[in-house]
């Protein structure tokens, strides 16, 4: 009877621990999904906006100036009078098609790069490196605005800027892979058995390398559209009145005491799109690597 007892509260005593723990595991699958469905849906608003917005985003109605969202206006409208739901919708483009840019500038100099690092010679491995690290040891905002200080503002100079801060992050892990399995058995045993180095490249080498890229690319994706809203709301990516999420943070940061919506609903968009990204690249992360939790 004593020992009965002494479970009934033992197991008392670990049900909240349990129930969170449940609560844990809940939330780790599902986040993904939403995250998901959040970028599936921006995606399909980006190609085509005109199915979730009758609205022209540039259209200007001073009368109606910084009107609080409604039934006429979803999200309110700037000080401009302009549509801010409409702007939003359309400024996903913008911030999507950006932020993909730089990530693909990154990608294909980085994976090229890395693969060099990783088969060639020593010296030209020696090189490659030495220019990772000089890229990287400026902070990428500050590298992204000496590229565009030098190309110029603009939706492709910004995408270029942000591109090439990102090269070694790429590069690195693509010189890692292309090492590891360079120096594997199967590969060494594929050449001493007549299989030229090409097939043996394209059938082992390549498919193992570039496994890992669309996890690390998938988080990346998020951090650029961010830094890509950063600099253009310093003014050094797209121009107003270009409906893009960064710029209408700055257009709107100066009637941010008497209206905050112009601010907050392109904020929370920069804002739900990175999580979601990260989200989603932290899963295929952990499901790379073979973990549950």
């Amino acid at each position: 009877m004593t020992d009965t007892l002494l479970d009934a509260r033992i197991a008392a005593a670990e049900a909240p621990a349990r129930r969170r723990a449940g609560l844990g595991h809940a939330l780790r699958q599902s986040a993904p999904l939403a995250a998901a469905a959040f970028i599936a849906v921006l995606a399909a608003v980006a190609i085509a906006p005109e199915l979730f917005t009758r609205a022209d985003p540039l259209a200007e109605d001073v009368m109606a100036a910084l009107k609080a969202p409604g039934a006429e206006h979803l999200f309110g409208t700037d000080r401009l009078g302009r549509d801010v739901f409409a702007r939003v919708v359309h400024g996903a483009q913008y911030s999507l098609a950006i932020g993909l840019g730089s990530a693909a500038i990154s990608v294909v100099f980085g994976v090229a790069l890395g693969l060099l690092a990783g088969l060639r010679s020593r010296l030209l491995d020696e090189a490659i490196c030495r220019l990772f690290d000089v890229i990287s040891s400026f902070p990428g905002v500050l590298l992204a605005m000496l590229v565009v200080t030098f190309l110029g503002a603009g939706m492709e100079n910004i995408a270029v800027a942000v591109g090439v801060a990102g090269i070694p992050k790429f590069g690195r892990v693509v010189r890692a892979q292309t090492q590891l399995v360079r120096d594997a058995d199967y590969v060494t045993h594929a050449v001493i058995y007549g299989r030229s180095r090409l097939a043996t490249f394209a059938a082992h080498l390549l498919p193992n390398v570039l496994t890992a890229i669309p996890v690390v690319g998938t988080v990346y994706v998020g951090t650029t559209i961010l830094a890509v809203s950063g600099l253009s709301f310093l003014g050094l990516g797209p121009q107003p009145p270009t409906p893009e999420w960064g710029v209408m943070l700055a257009e709107s940061r100066d009637v941010l005491r008497v209206a905050w919506w112009p601010s907050v609903f392109p904020g929370a968009a920069i804002t739900l799109t990175v999580i979601s990204f990260t989200v989603l690249g932290n899963a295929l992360q952990r499901r790379f690597e073979g973990r549950t939790s």
